[in-house]
Parts: C-alpha cells; structure tokens; sequence
C-alpha cells in the first residue's frame, strides 16, 4: 500500500466517512468505523465491501460471491427520522469490475450488463420468486436520507420468506429500534447476517442466489442507561437473536410456536445471548465466529 492510499485511508475514518477513492471491495480497511472497535467479526469469509453511497461510507458488507448474498452486513444504529425511502435497487459495480468506480449504483432500465448478472444478485432473480428482499442493514435503523436508501442494495439483501420478513423479523427491528434509541447512549453497532442450510442448499433461479435456512442479528451497546426496565436488564452491552426463515427446519435452534397467527407460524425468532449466537454460528460453520471484539466487554 502507497504512503498516498494510507493517508486516503486515515482520512476516511476520521473526516466524516468520505472518500473520494476506488478501493471499496475486498478490504474493510476503509470503512472500520462500523465494527465496534474497528474489529470485523472473526471466522467468516468472504469478499468485503464498504458500502458507498453519494461517495460517502454508509455501511460495510461480507459478501458471498458464490452464494451472490451477504453473509452479514455490520453499522452504526441511528434513530430513524422521516418516512421510508422508496426501493429504488441498487447494484456494486466493483463486483462486476474492480476498475470501475466505487459507490453503488441503482440498476438501469432493461437489460443488464451480463457482467452484473454473473457477478451479483440482480432484480430479476427475486421477481416470480416466493421470497422477499429481506435486508441485512434495514433502513429502519438509520436516521439520514441517504444513509436509508443506501440500504437499498442488493448486495445487502438476501432471500426471505414474507411470513419472516413482514411478521416476527419485523417486530426485532422494531424493538431493537426501540430499545436503542431509549436507552443506548453512546454508539451502538450492530451485525445482521445468515445462517446457512447444512446440506441440501436452496436456491433462487437454479442456482443463483442461495437462500439462508436462519437470519441472526446482535448489538454492541456498551454505554447505556443503568436504570434499565426489569424486562431489559439482559439486552445491554450486548442483544442477540435468531430467526427462522424455513416452515420446515427443526426446532433445536429456534422452536415454533403453534399460537402465532398462520402467516406467520414457522417463522418465530428467539432471542438469546452473545455467547448462545455464536455457539450456533460455530456449529453451523464449524469454526469460531466472534462477532464483537472481546465479546463488547468494552475493554481495550
């Protein structure tokens, strides 16, 4: 790395997250400032974005290029303000062509470069499909115009049933929106990502998005109000949760509740610790995955 780029890359994580470089795929160097303590979780691979939009970081993503879905995407909670931006979709031209510039882009009408196509998801993969565009990084958790549309990439979403997406994932957004904004009080970081089928993979489009069996999500708030609700006094430093995105998986991850409305049953989320998530993760990936840097015990 130049002594140039370095200096481009300091002044990216302390002048307000802009950029005006190219190297926004393949390195999380740039845009740290997501992960608490400017630690990516450990454990998953994949190809990393700093998610830019309007030339400014808003985001950062670990993408499956094989899979042409995130395995999770990491920010910064903001309350949210205004009305929710419109679902104009977007694309990461890097994933496509490393030379090209860095902010994403929405998709063009008509036919689109086969270039895109191969590289990442595209529209077209979720139209027809029997599931939703299920985001990693909502943009129920952000505050600026900007930073909510950003979220509108596909590079961000992955395959996922309505009854999750409009039913009990939706009501963990919410509380965790609630929760942080009434008693965080410094930054609060969060990461969403997904949890594989172990076998028998399921797929969008023979073959070309992979759909997760579960989604998982937790937060790092190590600043918050002692005078938590006794309902609460377990969601800080840390929160954690797991959601089913398949009527038919088994109960030992995330049982099912036989009370829920029908829409809506098979796809209940369980709430957990830190430590239960990653637990899971290992078993699943069959390696250590550490989410937050010494688990948020906000030591150095």
């Amino acid at each position: 790395m130049s002594r140039l780029y370095a200096l481009a890359g300091v002044l990216v994580v302390f002048a307000g997250c802009w950029c005006t470089c190219a190297a926004d795929v393949g390195d999380f160097a740039p845009c740290l400032q997501f992960f608490y303590k400017s630690w990516p979780p450990k454990g998953l691979a994949g190809t990393p974005i700093c998610q830019r939009y309007y030339n400014q970081y808003r985001f950062a993503t670990l993408y499956s290029r094989p899979r042409r879905s995130p395995w999770f995407s990491a920010y910064r909670y903001s309350a949210p303000a205004g009305r929710r931006p419109s679902a104009c979709w977007k694309f990461e031209p890097q994933l496509a062509n490393p030379g090209s510039e860095g902010s994403m882009i929405p998709f063009p009408p008509g036919p689109v470069d086969q270039n895109v196509v191969d590289s990442q998801a595209v529209e077209l993969d979720y139209i027809n499909s029997t599931y939703s565009r299920g985001h990693m990084n909502p943009s129920l958790h952000h505050q600026s115009h900007e930073d909510r549309s950003a979220t509108f990439t596909l590079t961000n979403v992955v395959p996922q049933k309505a009854g999750s997406n409009d039913g009990p994932w939706e009501v963990l957004e919410w509380t965790v929106n609630k929760t942080l904004e009434a008693y965080c009080l410094g930054e609060a970081y969060v990461v969403t990502g997904v949890i594989p089928y172990r076998v028998d993979e399921h797929w969008l489009k023979d073959h070309r998005v992979a759909v997760p069996e579960y989604m998982w999500s937790a937060y790092c708030c190590p600043d918050y109000n002692s005078s938590l609700p006794e309902g609460l006094k377990e969601a800080f430093p840390t929160y954690a949760a797991v959601g089913r995105n398949d009527r038919s998986s088994g109960e030992e991850i995330v049982p099912v509740s036989q009370t829920a409305k029908k829409q809506f049953r098979g796809y209940d989320v369980r709430q957990m610790s830190l430590e239960s998530l990653e637990t899971y993760l290992k078993d699943r990936f069959n390696t250590v995955v550490s989410v937050f840097y010494e688990g948020c015990s906000g030591s150095d």
